[in-house]
């Protein structure tokens, strides 16, 4: 053998081994995922939607991957400063977030320069569960259907106030929504959470409140407010008498609030999968699903193609409804 062609020979194995040996770091983390705790932002404070399914599923998996699963609530500027957050963070498998609704479809048509673009940034990895709305009347309005309210709004442009907790806020957006829909005009007066609205509502000051129905079922059975409709394609078990906005006529309108969790999607494909595989024994569980029946949820068995297409279609779908209604968030 010449001297030239152990060279050549040794050139190719020296580079060989330099090559493996750039690599071996970043294989050797991902072959070994996970190795140390995973953290899971939350874009609202605890206490709410966002906080109670993060915890459920955070709990739970922490169990099946054999690593703590921690909960980090970043809120602020509505759901922008924790999603964001996540959206720049290492996309190494070992930052999550909460998405839902409101951070990854309504926000995409609720701010002219987002700092995130949802289908660009971030990649599902699985949604647990689904809430939808109650419309709700202060007890002494004299208007007991949608129908009612529909009628007389457009009897008497203005007339009529309905709550949120804030302007951008899912319900917000969803009552701004069906109005529009049904074109008719009502007043919106924002407030600083639901607890606020909540109090102006029972209080006769405001006329009518979009909230979760896990939430608003406690007024309801209590009887301080009337329930009118369900934004949900189909009835809500807690009160099965109440019809949903399709039914009443008013509006071809549903929106369910869908959370789960999200990863940076330029996480690597293996660890990607080996995370949503993991989460899909997690939501598949039939205590959790239970938990969430019982706070008035819908559990979801999707699988990884039918999650896709259910966030890719809703934030089409509701960015450009409310770019067409002309809601704003600065």
């Amino acid at each position: 053998m010449t001297r030239s062609h152990l060279s050549r020979r040794n050139l190719l194995q020296v580079a060989s081994a330099l090559t493996w040996a750039g690599l071996a770091p970043a294989a050797l983390a991902q072959s070994n995922w996970p190795n140390r705790p995973l953290k899971v932002i939350v874009p609202q404070p605890p206490g709410g939607g966002f906080d109670f399914v993060a915890r459920a599923l955070a709990d739970r998996l922490s169990k099946q991957i054999g690593q703590p699963v921690v909960v980090e609530n970043r809120p602020g500027s509505g759901t922008l400063v924790g999603t964001d957050l996540a959206a720049k963070a290492a996309a190494d498998g070992y930052t999550l977030l909460m998405g839902s609704v409101s951070n990854i479809a309504l926000n995409m048509g609720l701010y002219d320069k987002l700092s995130y673009d949802s289908l660009r940034d971030f990649e599902p990895v699985g949604l647990a569960v689904s809430y939808s709305y109650t419309l709700m009347a202060r007890k002494d309005l004299p208007l007991n259907t949608l129908q009612d309210v529909v009628a007389y709004a457009r009897a008497n442009p203005g007339k009529l106030s309905y709550a949120s907790a804030g302007n951008g806020s899912g319900q917000h957006v969803l009552a701004a929504a069906l109005w529009h829909t049904a074109g008719v005009q009502l007043v919106h007066v924002p407030y600083r959470g639901a607890q606020a609205a909540y109090q102006d509502l029972l209080g006769g000051r405001v006329d009518l409140f979009f909230d979760l129905s896990s939430t608003a079922r406690v007024q309801v059975l209590a009887g301080t407010v009337k329930a009118l409709a369900v934004s949900g394609a189909e009835r809500n078990p807690m009160h099965p008498q109440v019809p949903t906005i399709i039914e009443s006529g008013a509006a071809q309108l549903d929106l369910e609030s869908w959370f789960g969790y999200f990863l940076p999607s330029k996480t690597p494909t293996d660890v990607q999968q080996r995370l949503q595989a993991e989460l899909a024994k997690v939501i598949a569980q039939p205590e959790l699903q239970e938990v969430f029946r019982k706070a008035g949820g819908k559990p979801l068995a999707l699988n990884q193609e039918q999650t896709r297409a259910r966030v890719r279609g809703d934030v089409e779908r509701w960015s450009r409804l409310v770019r067409e209604i002309g809601i704003k968030v600065e």
